[in-house]
């Protein structure tokens, strides 16, 4: 039987325990392995590993030894409980296996979790799972989770009150993250924000997110935004001492005015744009730059977008005499006093 992507993520959750068995497939490995950790942890419990209760079958070993997939099925350990036959990276090659295994399952015996990558409607591993009365086949897309899902990840991370504004940042971060990297940054905000009466903030969110490649940039970047132009030289200065290269910084000065462009061109405003850009921006520096993308407007910012254009290519040239970080300079100025006109 077909699990659709709806009723998909709560029998994730909440298994039923008397089913033969579970295909979960998708491109992601990452996805895919998430929810079969999350599927086998609530059919075996959290003891159920320890306790020798999960049998681990590599689909490459299943081939060289079809039989072991329906020994494990059948077997019987020290301890009571659930039991867990578990194939990882199956292929079309195992599906004669997995059939009789299917074929000699009886209550009591172990449920059959099977994991595969992409499969074709035409597999076999597909239509066996799909076409049997007492299995399920799940397939995993590439979708960010819903407001659900990702409630149910902040209440497993133990995450308290979440205001609105965090909560949107939050969301914003499950649609920019992989699942794992979204996963580890929730749990690392609930420690963030272990003993605080106050509900999520997000700064909160802010603190804890991924930091963005042009992090060390940030300062002459708003700098340079907000018209600041006198404050350029001391800064380049020190950038020039940590051994920041001016492609670097020429490319990270692109992206930041191409999302403030984004953010004064939305038809909704720059508030609206600010937060449909990708990746998202969070805290201060999204109120930071929105109020950026409000000074500069449309008009201002495809001119400043032009002069980094013409920069960038100056740089990568063969034949460019003057000194590179001079150049760059030079052309962050003259953004500062277009900011300020």
């Amino acid at each position: 039987m077909k699990l659709s992507p709806r009723d998909a993520p709560g029998y994730f959750a909440k298994p039923e325990p008397d089913r033969a068995g579970l295909l979960i497939y998708g491109a992601d490995p990452m996805r895919v392995a998430l929810r079969r950790q999350e599927v086998i942890a609530a059919l075996i419990g959290p003891e159920g590993e320890a306790e020798m209760r999960l049998t681990r079958i590599p689909g490459a070993d299943l081939r060289k030894d079809p039989a072991r997939l329906a020994d494990a099925v059948k077997a019987q350990g020290f301890f009571a409980g659930p039991r867990v036959a578990f194939v990882e990276d199956a292929t079309d090659a195992v599906a004669p296996a997995v059939t009789e295994a299917l074929e000699i399952w009886r209550a009591g015996d172990a449920q059959v979790v099977v994991t595969a990558g992409q499969l074709k409607p035409a597999s076999k591993l597909r239509k066996l799972f799909e076409g049997h009365a007492n299995a399920y086949a799940a397939a995993i897309y590439d979708d960010p989770p819903s407001r659900g899902e990702i409630e149910a990840i902040l209440k497993r991370a133990g995450l308290g009150a979440v205001s609105r504004a965090a909560m949107r940042d939050i969301d914003a971060l499950a649609r920019a993250l992989d699942p794992g990297d979204f996963r580890q940054t929730v749990e690392k905000l609930a420690l963030y924000t272990l003993g605080n009466a106050e509900p999520v903030s997000p700064e909160d969110v802010a603190a804890c997110a991924p930091a963005s490649t042009e992090a060390e940039l940030d300062d002459i970047l708003h700098i340079v935004a907000e018209a600041r132009a006198g404050e350029i030289g001391p800064v380049m200065k020190r950038l020039r001492a940590q051994g920041v290269q001016p492609v670097a910084l020429s490319i990270a000065a692109t992206r930041h005015f191409r999302t403030l462009y984004a953010a004064a061109s939305d038809p909704g405003g720059p508030a609206k744009g600010i937060a449909r850009v990708r990746p998202p921006v969070f805290g201060p520096r999204r109120d930071r730059m929105q109020r950026q993308a409000q000074s500069w407007g449309p008009a201002r910012l495809e001119e400043a977008l032009s002069l980094l254009t013409d920069t960038d290519l100056k740089l990568r040239s063969a034949g460019q005499t003057a000194p590179s970080m001079a150049l760059m300079e030079r052309a962050l100025v003259r953004l500062a006093m277009m900011g300020a006109r």
